[in-house]
């Protein structure tokens, strides 16, 4: 997902984060924003992760986040195999445990 998007989807505006520097420098700059005085972009929390998003228009700019906003957050990608073989242990697991399971999947 690109960083417009995950901004978009997170319904943040790209002007209301605070500017990042460029490439080389980021490490020491992003270990130095982790002294507890940056909110999270999402709830307002202590952001306890931090990362440069590159935005068009905008730059690079900080995305602060709590952890459990960054883990709920983070994009994690489809199954690894092929969705067919997903659907497949899902179903036998619901088998095995007596649960009737109704799969919705999007194969497009």
């Amino acid at each position: 997902m690109a960083d417009a998007d995950l901004l978009r989807s997170l319904g943040i505006d790209p002007a209301d984060l605070a500017p990042a520097p460029p490439w080389t420098p980021r490490q020491s700059a992003s270990l130095e924003r982790l002294d507890g005085r940056h909110p999270c972009a999402l709830c307002g929390e202590p952001a306890r992760a931090t990362g440069a998003v590159d935005l068009p228009g905008h730059g690079r700019r900080w995305l602060d986040r709590c952890m459990p906003c960054l883990l709920a957050t983070t994009p994690r990608g489809g199954p690894r195999g092929p969705l067919a073989d997903t659907v497949a242990v899902l179903r036998e697991a619901a088998r095995e445990a007596g649960v009737a399971l109704t799969i919705v999947a999007d194969e497009s």
